[in-house]
């Protein structure tokens, strides 16, 4: 249910021992299989080779592919060519390409041909995913023996392109951070014939301030669809007459009976609609300490937020922008450094930080990061996070731990957004989705 994300220091630590020469070759027959099952029809072959052993690899592919009768030359006049193979950094890289290999990079994109990148693309950090500067946007990525951590966190995850991961002989490790697959959605509790509705797991969703019923709303339904068995949502008594019919399963409650309610529950839901108020700060307070209870806080709970005694119980979900303000940065800071900021998160507050996006990122201090990827560019439709939060505040109430009960929600979320369409898709379809997801 995880697969390993290799940094630079853990990749070179795979092949120590072995024959460079031996693992040039095979590294350098993989790039020229794929090229040439790929691209059937692709004559002239550019490939671009550094100085490295990235550019090594290069050279053999070139010579491989010349033995197959196409016409592959080592060069970086690369505008004619039906196909680019980049071999010009590898995973060693980081920081900011020099000028002359930064245009170099500008003439691969601006090329209009499909791009093979060797191991990881060039101007990409492989331990971090973080671009300085040029870098190459690959069609396809061949990376060998293990997939690259660069290459599942954005912005390195958006110039990878496809990844094809490459056996070259070498034994896989334990690494840091790891890969989530479907998998761990095995780990997420069924009810039992002995299970009461709130043995089953019990969720307080507290939010929806007027004009924002919809977010708590949605958290609701996903709790139940991601098969809660008692939800409860807490709203302002204005909000109440809408809540009660827009919902139909889950129990109707105002802000003044919440603190009561969370004592019956298992996890907590605290943000979706919530507001920036006194009130809604001050509720939120209060049900920070309410009790044991596993806590999921979104959306306006960060607002202002700072670090408790409750953050070993509780997963914060913030996208780049809420983010940004937890650490005092800006939200393209964060883009540039996701796998930082999920860190500096998580160690900051003493909880698991998933940080949302494509890459979804799990943090938990002193532990490796978990990688969800969702594959669902739907899911950029307002809505989506709080749907999220309702999964999370369901296996969380059903007795997953935070760290894991995070990675499994949004593989949960973003399996059941692909087995949708992408374009119109809406967050109420995902919530629609999750039965079958979990079957």
């Amino acid at each position: 249910m995880l697969e390993p994300l290799y940094t630079a220091e853990e990749a070179r630590a795979a092949e120590e021992g072995h024959d460079v020469a031996e693992l040039m070759e095979r590294a350098g027959a993989a790039v020229a299989r794929e090229v040439a099952q790929l691209f059937p029809d692709a004559h002239r072959i550019a490939v671009v080779c550094g100085g490295g052993s990235n550019g090594g690899d290069g050279r053999i592919a070139a010579r491989i592919l010349r033995e197959e009768g196409r016409d592959a030359v080592e060069t970086t006049a690369v505008e004619q060519a039906d196909v680019i193979v980049d071999a010009l950094f590898g995973t060693g890289f980081h920081g900011e390409p020099r000028e002359e290999a930064a245009a170099t990079i500008e003439r691969i994109n601006a090329a209009g041909a499909p791009v093979v990148s060797v191991d990881v693309p060039s101007g990409v950090d492989s331990s971090t995913g973080e671009v300085a500067g040029a870098a190459v946007r690959a069609t396809v990525t061949v990376t060998f023996h293990g997939r690259k951590l660069g290459l599942a966190v954005a912005p390195g995850l958006f110039h990878a392109g496809e990844v094809v991961v490459a056996d070259i002989g070498l034994e896989h490790a334990e690494t840091e951070h790891r890969l989530v697959t479907p998998a761990i959605l095995s780990l997420v509790p069924r009810k039992r014939a002995e299970d009461s509705k709130y043995s089953a797991g019990s969720v307080l969703v507290a939010g929806g301030a007027p004009g924002m019923t919809g977010a708590a709303c949605l958290a609701a339904e996903a709790a139940f669809r991601a098969d809660a068995g008692y939800v409860a949502v807490a709203v302002p008594e204005q909000s109440l007459p809408v809540v009660e019919t827009k919902l139909l399963e889950p129990v109707k409650l105002t802000w003044a009976d919440a603190r009561e309610a969370a004592a019956k529950a298992g996890a907590l839901a605290i943000g979706p609609g919530l507001g920036r108020d006194a009130a809604a700060k001050a509720l939120r307070e209060d049900l920070l300490g309410a009790g044991d209870q596993k806590l999921v806080l979104d959306a306006d709970a960060l607002h202002d937020l700072d670090p408790g005694e409750w953050g070993e119980r509780a997963v914060l979900t913030p996208h780049s922008g809420e983010l940004g303000r937890l650490l005092g940065e800006s939200s393209g800071w964060v883009d540039a450094h996701r796998l930082e900021a999920a860190r500096r998160c998580s160690e900051g507050f003493g909880c698991v930080c998933l940080l949302k996006g494509a890459d979804t990122i799990v943090a938990a201090p002193a532990q490796g990061v978990l990688v969800v990827l969702a594959e669902a560019p739907g899911l950029a439709t307002a809505g989506t996070g709080d749907v999220l939060t309702g999964i999370l505040a369901a296996f969380l109430a059903k007795g997953l731990d935070p760290r894991l009960g995070a990675a499994a929600a949004a593989a949960a979320h973003g399996l059941a957004a692909r087995r949708l369409p992408q374009r119109g898709l809406v967050a109420g379809d995902v919530i629609s989705a999750l039965p079958a997801v979990l079957a």
